[in-house]
């Protein structure tokens, strides 16, 4: 029933995608080696630079022709068609479809001007880096798996694919071009980019399988052919992995001593990530081909509305603590940081240095706390229950926060992590430049966090960026970042101990903590007694027969009444570091009085001394 676009769209689509993936990779993986791999000085860093900006030209131009192709397509007409840019213009503003294309292009072009002007610096090379992130966005949002249920999972699983393989195949492609030009520096970029390759390794296959995971209703499915596959795949290329890192680990450790054999065992060391990497990526391409089981019904309003399938209601104490609704971003982003944690504390104490356990502790329970408010119960209810929404807010923000803050990574990350001697940013480097940039230091002064921390409910809640939230994806995870930056922000000027700006006098500290708190007990009694339900539309139109408006009262109960705890705790944490603050101030103090024999008291008591003198002389 849909025409025929002709010759030039059949063979131009797949052909244009093909080149704007190819393109995509090559960008992100080589602004990737130009930011924290490839030393600046070196003539490496302009070959890379002009290969990187050849490339994101031509993914941008290849987003735009990918948009009017993808259009043709749809419509079954060809490109000489009268009608053709009027409905494109529809397709592009109109049709969700099209609109992802169109906002993909415009993201793509953007993100390529800052090649295109001239990358000079690893910061210009992060600044574009961070928009072609931001530009996958929309093409996540549009994948083939997006519109099942389970959205969450297949959005996130598949832009963290994506930068995955970026990353491992963009980079692999801009290094290969290299090894004349690094010359002494070739081992130490080809061990970062191993590293580096390990690392997007694990993210491919991590989200992979989080992939597979949405066409699989349940753990039982595991036990269909689907899910047989998927258990043997997998494990097929968890051993292509541990082979790929044998490799890898021997042949970067030979090229320290290899001399004249250095770009001999640098081409072996490329020719063996191709062959891991087409075995893997070969797996998945089997694995997307395979017949999925059946997918059970479910309630279509929640599904529809949310794109996952409706928690079981009612809501009780059990179902709150244990029903998962997983995000794979989150679970990614909360295993890094356990995982570099552990592996800094781990360093210094292998080289004798101490860190003390109770931050480690504390790190581990905010980790902890954060995979259950980002997966678990408040993930799995926090769409269609304001009350569970409200829980993993106050949570986000005055719970995690917290716990987070007093495991000073900070501290730990610029203790362990090795400092780079060759003029490359590695993650050291690039933690500084981010504590000690403008921008960190105007949202960690005290009143403008405590403002981010605060004011932002009003903004957020009583605006359409509420029904944003609840209904798009990007932007639940957008408040989720939002409200975790803001509790970290405030908490870092209450209670922190890593380096960054310069922290209020600790009476300060204990004002903005009790008016940033009775602010939020405002908020909470302000829901309780509203008579106006936020988005209602949103609430009012899943169907699962619950009362919206009795239900936000409870959210606000609970706003008001869950930041008590967290209050108590900090304002302790707080006032045991005023107490020690101003015992070191007094030992210090004392060991100056030992050192000058308490000149500064003989002063005072001169300068009394000769006041009263003075007093005594007038008075004669």
């Amino acid at each position: 029933l849909i025409g025929d676009p002709g010759a030039a769209v059949r063979w131009g689509l797949p052909v244009v995608r093909a080149v704007v993936d190819l393109t995509l990779a090559v960008t992100l993986g080589g602004l990737l080696l130009l930011a924290a791999v490839v030393p600046q000085r070196s003539p490496a860093w302009a070959r890379a630079a002009a290969v990187v900006t050849a490339a994101a030209v031509t993914w941008a131009l290849g987003s735009v022709a990918w948009l009017v192709l993808a259009f043709a397509e749809a419509l079954g007409a060809p490109l000489s068609d009268p009608a053709f840019g009027d409905r494109l213009a529809f397709f592009a503003t109109e049709v969700e479809a099209g609109q992802l294309l169109a906002v993909g292009a415009v993201l793509a072009v953007v993100a390529a001007t800052v090649p295109a002007a001239g990358l000079r610096t690893p910061t210009g090379a992060a600044w574009a880096l961070v928009l072609t992130l931001v530009a996958i966005v929309p093409v996540a949002l549009g994948g083939h798996a997006s519109g099942t249920a389970g959205h969450r999972t297949a959005v996130s699983g598949w832009g963290l694919h994506a930068v995955g393989i970026g990353a491992w195949v963009g980079g692999l492609l801009v290094v290969a071009l290299l090894p004349r030009l690094l010359g002494r520096d070739l081992p130490a970029t080809a061990r970062r980019f191993s590293a580096l390759a390990g690392w997007a390794f694990v993210l491919v296959v991590v989200s992979g399988v989080a992939l597979a995971t949405t066409r699989l209703p349940d753990l039982a499915a595991l036990g269909s052919t689907y899910g047989l596959l998927v258990l043997a795949k997998t494990a097929a290329t968890l051993a292509l992995g541990a082979a790929g890192w044998w490799h890898r680990r021997a042949t970067v450790a030979a090229l320290d001593a290899a001399g004249s054999r250095a770009t001999a065992l640098f081409w072996r060391l490329v020719a063996a990530e191709v062959v891991l990497m087409a075995a893997t990526v070969g797996l998945g391409v089997a694995l997307s081909r395979s017949a999925t089981p059946p997918q059970p019904p479910d309630d279509a309003d929640v599904l529809v509305a949310t794109g996952e399938v409706a928690p079981p209601l009612p809501l009780t104490a059990a179902r709150f603590l244990t029903e998962t609704r997983f995000d794979v971003l989150w679970l990614v982003v909360v295993a890094a940081m356990l995982i570099a944690y552990l592996r800094w504390v781990a360093r210094l104490r292998a080289r004798g240095d101490e860190w003390p356990l109770g931050r480690t502790l504390s790190w581990l329970a905010g980790c902890a706390v954060l995979a259950w408010v980002t997966s678990v119960g408040p993930a799995a209810y926090a769409e269609v229950l304001f009350s569970a929404h409200m829980v993993a807010h106050m949570v986000l923000t005055m719970v995690v926060p917290p716990l987070l803050v007093v495991g000073a990574p900070v501290t730990l990350a610029v203790r362990a992590l090795a400092r780079r001697r060759d003029g490359t940013r590695g993650p050291r480097e690039w933690l500084l430049v981010l504590v000690h940039s403008r921008p960190a230091a105007f949202v960690s002064r005290p009143v403008v966090a405590a403002v981010l921390f605060a004011g932002s409910i009003v903004v957020f809640y009583y605006t359409d960026l509420f029904g944003l939230a609840l209904s798009t994806h990007v932007g639940h995870e957008l408040m989720q970042v939002h409200f975790l930056a803001t509790g970290y922000l405030f908490a870092t000027v209450l209670i922190g101990v890593d380096p960054g700006a310069p922290r209020p006098a600790y009476p300060m500290r204990l004002m903005l903590l009790l008016g940033t708190m009775a602010f939020h007990a405002f908020f909470g009694v302000s829901l309780m007694s509203s008579e106006a339900l936020l988005q209602a539309g949103w609430f009012t139109s899943l169907g699962l027969g619950v009362d919206a408006l009795a239900d936000q009262r409870t959210g606000g109960g609970i706003a008001w009444g869950i930041g008590e705890l967290p209050t108590v705790v900090v304002a302790i944490v707080l006032a045991v570091q005023w107490s020690r603050s101003d015992e070191r101030e007094a030992r210090r103090s004392d060991r100056t009085a030992d050192r000058d024999d308490d000149a500064a008291l003989a002063g005072y008591n001169a300068m009394l001394g000769r006041i009263g003198a003075e007093v005594e002389r007038r008075q004669q």
